[in-house]
Order: structure tokens, then C-alpha cells, then sequence
């Protein structure tokens, strides 16, 4: 019956993404479906809403609305372009000076919106003409773009990192912000040192000459942005509020700024608020369905018998943390980050933790490894965006993407390799 429960559990839901069902649905249709081999319609259909309900019955879960709104407003608010005259200032006249900017703007605006989305959307938006217009192909502008934007699902606050101690049982969401930094820096600094070969090789313009002056004038334009990390992590660090709390502050704290920048009016907060509901929406019907697809999967000891199954294949820990990365980026491939984080997490981190793995290290891990997929077709939101606003196509991005992926897969290694990547930060502030 298990076998049967599997069979029916992996078929149905990839029928349902086969014909096109969007994947919430499919991760819904599918667990009634499973649930159906082993109990009667009426019950499991009960079951299934029921156990929707319950995933989203969590207090920490209400930071995600918010991050998103705030995210939302900072996306508007014209704080995307001071963070990126900022950026211009910090790379001076190192070659291939804009695609240096676009990673270092996507890492700060990532790190104040938490969100892939906007940063590939502000990004692409503000820098993609002007990269045309000095003489960089469109097509290496948006690989950068595309590659750099994902640092923002890593580096704090993140809401990724939100759903990932959800699923896991209740890792600190502290220690996960924390952990995020040197990770995500490292990612950041992959892609720029792989965009300056490429540079190299294009033989692409040098960026602007920056006096010190220009650099503390756009230093100092920035600072109300940046202090906002300042605000939320450190607010959450030093226990003054929780992470639920710290998203409810970083809503205001944004919404005042972008009305003193005068980006945002009154007028402007009824497309704001409609468009973080519906961005809230889908996230929230993703974690709803997920959460009723782990039960069902915990029912039929599916965990368990995946778990048996990797450490009868061996017993040393960087071949389990190989397997599981390959099978994640396959994952990664054709699976949204959240339903992927929220299915994943009860089947691997029982495995990896019983060989002595950190849960915050295997977090990190993880996300950083699915960040990947969001980059490659077919279901890339963050690929569709990039390529949407270079106005160009997925065929012709893949092949300058691909030193960026490599950049992406040689940070993952390192994380994997050397825990301490991860953790240290998270023990210097005792999380």
C-alpha cells in the first residue's frame, strides 16, 4: 500500500504539472489523491483542507505578508536608485563597471527587500538601458542581472528562510538571517570576480572615475536605506523583537521613507497593497498545499523511507550532501523554491542531521541550491523577469548565463565543504 501511495502520490502531481495546473493546485490534487489509496474521498478531501488550514496556522508565517509589502514599497519608494548610485560609487573604474554595479545593487537591494523579484525587476529596469546604451550585450546584462538577483534569498531578511524553519520544525529564524550574510557575500563576490573574465574576454568599457567626495555624497543618500538592516537584524539579534515583528517595523520604516523621498503618495498605496495581496496570495496558497502534501507524505512514511533508503547507500556525510544537492537541483529545475523548501526539508533534514549536519548549515544549503533553479527554465521566475525586461529571449541568455551558474554551483560546493561559511557568524552572536 505505501508503494501504491508513492506511485500515485509522484504521478498525479506530475500529470497535473504536465497539463499545465498551476503547482499549488497540482500539490493539492495530488495529496487528495494519495490520501484517497488509503482512506475514503469525503475523509481525505476533509483532510486535506484541514491540514491547509493548519500549515498556515503559524505566527511566524505573518512575517511573510509584510516583508513583501515592505519589499513592495522599497521597490516603488526610489530606493533601488540611490542603492544603485551607491554601487556605482563603490566599483569606481573597475572594467565592466555596471555589471559590477548590478551585482553589488542587487546584494543591497536584496538585503532591504528580500526578494529576488523585485531586485532582478528594479535592476534590469534602472541599469538594463544603460548597459545597451555603453556597449554591453543585452544578453550578458541580463545573465548578471538574472544570477546576482537570487543573493537576496540569502542574505537577510529572507523570506525563504522564513518558510525553511517552518518546515524544519522550528530552526531559529535569527540564526538563519545571520547565517545568510557570509554565504550570500560569497555568492556576490563569485559573480563579479566571473563577470570580470568575462569582461575580459568582451573587452567591455571601464566604469566611471569616483572621487571620494562623490562616494560619501552617495554614501551618504543611502544610509536611511541601509539602515534598515540595522533596524531589523539587529532589532531581532539583540531579542528587542521578534522576526514577525521586525517585518511589521520594516513596513513603516519603508513607507515613511519613500514618502519623504516623495516616490510614494497616498494616491500610489491601493496598487501597493493590491499587489503585495496578490504576491501574498500565491505564496500563501504554495505553503497551504505544501504543508498538506508533507502530512500526507509523513502519513505514508515516505521521510522515513527515503532517509532508510540514502543511508543504506553509504554512511559518509559529503556523499549523502552530494546526492541530496544533485536531486535539488534537478528539484530546482522544475519546482518553485517555496513547495520545494516546504517537501524537502521533512525528508532531508532528518537525514543529513542524523549524521551530525547544522539545520541553520543545511538551510542555507538548501536555498542557496534552489536559488539556481529559479535562474533556468522552465519554471525560472526570476529567468522570465530578467529576460522580459532586457527584451530579449531565454535562448539567447543560456549561454552567457552558464558561467554564472558555475560561479553558483562553485559557492554551493564551498558552503557544503566548509560549514563554518555558515555558522560562524551565528556563533559569534550565540544563536
Amino acid at each position: 500500500m505505501e508503494v501504491l501511495s508513492v506511485i500515485v502520490l509522484v504521478l498525479s502531481f506530475l500529470f497535473f504539472l504536465g497539463i499545465g495546473v498551476p503547482v499549488a493546485w497540482s500539490l493539492g490534487l495530488s495529496s487528495m489523491f494519495t490520501l484517497m489509496v488509503t482512506v475514503a474521498s469525503m475523509p481525505a478531501i476533509t483532510t486535506v483542507a484541514q491540514r491547509m488550514g493548519t500549515g498556515l496556522d503559524s505566527f511566524s508565517l505573518l512575517a511573510i505578508p509584510f516583508f513583501i509589502l515592505a519589499g513592495e514599497l522599497m521597490n516603488r519608494g526610489g530606493i533601488a536608485n540611490r542603492l544603485i548610485e551607491f554601487a556605482k560609487a563603490l566599483t569606481g573604474r573597475l572594467p565592466g563597471g555596471l555589471l559590477h554595479v548590478n551585482v553589488i545593487a542587487a546584494m543591497l537591494m536584496g538585503a532591504i527587500a528580500g526578494s529576488a523579484v523585485a531586485a532582478a525587476s528594479s535592476m534590469g529596469g534602472i541599469l538594463g538601458k544603460r548597459m545597451e546604451k555603453e556597449g554591453y550585450p543585452k544578453e550578458l546584462g541580463a545573465a548578471v542581472n538574472i544570477t546576482s538577483s537570487t543573493t537576496g534569498l540569502i542574505i537577510p531578511p529572507s523570506n525563504v528562510l522564513i518558510v525553511y524553519s517552518l518546515a524544519s520544525g522550528g530552526v531559529s529564524i535569527a540564526a538563519l538571517f545571520v547565517a545568510g550574510y557570509l554565504p550570500g557575500l560569497l555568492v556576490g563576490l563569485l559573480l563579479m570576480v566571473t563577470a570580470a573574465v568575462m569582461v575580459k574576454i568582451k573587452k567591455l568599457p571601464a566604469g566611471e572615475a569616483t572621487t571620494f567626495k562623490h562616494l560619501a555624497i552617495t554614501f551618504w543618500h543611502a544610509i536611511p536605506s541601509l539602515f534598515l538592516l540595522v533596524v531589523v537584524i539587529g532589532g531581532i539579534i539583540g531579542g528587542v523583537f521578534t522576526a514577525t515583528e521586525a517585518s511589521a517595523i520594516a513596513v513603516v520604516y519603508s513607507l515613511v521613507l519613500s514618502m519623504i523621498y516623495k516616490e510614494i503618495g497616498v494616491k500610489d498605496l491601493p496598487a501597493v497593497l493590491l499587489k503585495s495581496a496578490e504576491t501574498t496570495a500565491v505564496v500563501m496558497l504554495l505553503i497551504a498545499t505544501s504543508m498538506a502534501m508533507s502530512w500526507v507524505m509523513s502519513s505514508e512514511e515516505i521521510p522515513q523511507s527515503i532517509s532508510n533508503t540514502l543511508l543504506s547507500l553509504s554512511d559518509n556525510i559529503f556523499v549523502i550532501l552530494i546526492m541530496i544537492n544533485v536531486l535539488l537541483l534537478f528539484v530546482g529545475v522544475f519546482m518553485d523554491m517555496t513547495p520545494a523548501v516546504l517537501i524537502f526539508t521533512p525528508i532531508f533534514l532528518p537525514v543529513v542531521t542524523s549524521l551530525g549536519v547544522d539545520p541553520v548549515h543545511f538551510g542555507i544549503m538548501m536555498v542557496l541550491n534552489l536559488c539556481i533553479g529559479l535562474c533556468t527554465p522552465p519554471v525560472g521566475s526570476v529567468l522570465f523577469i530578467g529576460v522580459g525586461i532586457a527584451q530579449t529571449t531565454i535562448q539567447k541568455v543560456i549561454k552567457p548565463l552558464l558561467p554564472f551558474f558555475f560561479a553558483m554551483i562553485l559557492a554551493l560546493a564551498l558552503i557544503m565543504i566548509f560549514p563554518e561559511i555558515s555558522l560562524w557568524l551565528p556563533r559569534v552572536f550565540g544563536l
